[in-house]
């Protein structure tokens, strides 16, 4: 992923988007990425204000920072306009946005967290608190189960293994099937195969069979203290996932407060194992 890059994070002027903030300077400054703060407004007539507000802060923190951000303003809803804002802009690498757990997500999206995600043509990382006194991420988790998706997020996996130096914790859903058992192989072995290949170092875990995978992921995560969960998102996500609360859901409010990294199928064309 070059130089000249973009890292978007939503703006709510927030104390949660200063933890997001934070996590995107982090990363800008490895990356050599700039920053854009973007808020969203409900009608025209609130832009200016709203951007005058942010160029200000915008300002600050890049004196602060020593990182190129700059402040965006744009009405619409965050349900459409971020995902519209990334599948417009090849330039953005990354959206990463704030949030209090569950209660975080509703207080900034309402009950429809996902829905925000899922829009996006860029991978978001959603972050709880502010990044810890590590300068990389040292050790991420990578579940694995039997869809065919895992495939794209493992692009992501060796480009921040690659970048950071990190081992990639691969957690294997426990499946009694036998078509899923075979599914779930292939996909392991398939990421293992280009990881070896990137050389990326990784570690292979079978999930817990008490509970559900989701929950065993966040369990391994928290017991190897984790410095980011890595997942995809569901194909076709319908209504019934909104409300009931994907698997997604509950691993991006997951209490161990690991930041977690969602990329949509299909959706992450920004680069490819080409790129390497």
């Amino acid at each position: 992923m070059e130089a000249g890059k973009k890292i978007v994070v939503p703006w709510d002027f927030t104390d949660i988007a200063e933890n997001a903030l934070a996590h995107a300077v982090k990363i800008a400054k490895i990356l050599d990425n700039s920053i854009v703060l973007f808020h969203i407004v409900k009608k025209s007539k609130e832009i200016e204000d709203a951007q005058n507000r942010l160029i200000h802060i915008s300002k600050e923190a890049a004196e602060k920072h020593k990182v190129d951000i700059e402040a965006l303003v744009m009405e619409g809803t965050i349900f459409t306009t971020i995902g519209e804002y990334t599948k417009d802009n090849e330039d953005i690498n990354l959206v990463i946005m704030g949030t209090h757990g569950m209660k975080g997500m509703q207080k900034l999206t309402g009950s429809w967290a996902l829905k925000v995600i899922v829009s996006s043509y860029a991978p978001f990382i959603v972050v709880q608190d502010p990044p810890s006194d590590k300068s990389s991420f040292d050790k991420i988790v990578f579940p694995v189960n039997f869809k065919s998706e895992n495939r794209e997020k493992l692009i992501w996996a060796i480009y921040f293994g690659k970048i950071f130096n990190a081992k990639v914790h691969f957690v294997k859903q426990d499946v009694s099937d036998e078509n899923l058992v075979k599914k779930v192989n292939q996909n392991l072995t398939f990421a293992k195969k280009y990881l070896a290949k990137y050389n990326v170092d990784y570690e292979i875990a079978t999930a817990e069979k008490a509970g559900s995978f989701a929950q065993a992921t966040i369990n391994y995560a928290k017991d190897i203290e984790a410095d980011l969960m890595m997942i995809m998102t569901t194909k076709n996500i319908g209504t019934i996932d909104y409300v009931v609360g994907a698997n997604e859901q509950f691993i991006i409010a997951n209490t161990a407060r690991v930041p977690v990294m969602c990329v949509n199928p299909r959706k992450a064309q920004n680069f490819s194992l080409a790129t390497f």
